[in-house]
């Protein structure tokens, strides 16, 4: 085995939501769920958000040529921010519309972390013989029954990336390794990366969340502020085969803001 390559990648920004509709099962979930808490659903809240469901996310992802071709044998859905209605469990019906053949699991509750768990799982299964092509999904949207700052105050928008993964044949841009740390000044340079940032040919990608001063080694592409979990993969899944061309190795990194920490992502060529 010799590692996951990007082979096709896709990106949604701010796609047309369906509007607010009827909510009235929607609210009934909210209240449910809520009540216990001593919380209630803001409807007016509710029916202000452009309701772009993740199933909806999902289906323009595989809109595109590249995911719509493929048929992997593991994917896996990551999100940071919850569904407007929990009704369709997405990574299943994603699979379905992938030929339906695959292993599939969705992981939550892990902040913008999430999808570098995934690259880590994958890269397992991947080397354990287990999955010669997988898709991982990061989806986004931003209507919620209650306030919460950080789709409100930023603001964000609704985004989806996705990232089809193969075996590396010796070419393309390659998953190499991904871990956290308590800063990115910390995360940039456990073990050899910190070296490595000062080497010809390496890109460092900050997300829109790194706040710390970082060393001026090696050129850098700053993400625009309006996406949380989705920023980097968005970033990624817009321009990886032109830094491939023009870069050795690609160093994602991004400080979740809601827990102080920091996650960095290393493929290289």
């Amino acid at each position: 085995m010799t590692g996951l390559a990007v082979r096709a990648a896709a990106a949604v920004r701010s796609p047309q939501g369906r509007g607010p509709g009827d909510t009235r099962a929607a609210l009934d979930y909210f209240r449910d769920l809520l009540t216990p808490f001593g919380e209630k659903p803001d409807e007016e809240l509710l029916s202000r958000g452009p309701h772009v469901h993740h199933r909806d996310l999902a289906d323009l992802l595989v809109a595109d040529e590249g995911v719509g071709r493929s048929r992997p044998e593991l994917l896996i859905v990551t999100h940071a921010l919850p569904d407007v209605v929990p009704f369709t469990a997405v990574a299943p019906y994603l699979v379905d519309r992938l030929g339906g053949g695959a292993t599939n699991f969705a992981i939550a509750q892990q902040g913008l972390a999430a999808p570098f768990t995934a690259l880590r799982i994958a890269s397992a299964y991947h080397r354990a013989g287990r999955a010669a092509e997988v898709v991982l999904a990061v989806l986004e949207q931003t209507t919620l029954p209650t306030a919460f700052p950080l789709v409100q105050e930023t603001p964000l928008i609704d985004s989806a990336a996705a990232l089809v993964l193969g075996a590396a044949d010796g070419d393309g841009l390659r998953f190499v390794r991904a871990h956290s740390a308590g800063s990115a000044v910390e995360a940039l340079n456990v073990d050899t990366l910190g070296s490595e940032l000062g080497a010809d040919g390496t890109l460092l990608v900050l997300g829109p969340w790194v706040t710390d001063d970082l060393p001026d080694r090696t050129p850098v592409h700053r993400v625009a502020p309006g996406s949380y979990c989705t920023s980097l993969w968005l970033a990624l899944a817009e321009h990886w085969q032109e830094w491939q061309q023009a870069h050795r190795r690609i160093v994602l990194c991004d400080t979740d803001p809601r827990t102080g920490r920091s996650h960095v992502a290393v493929f290289a060529t």
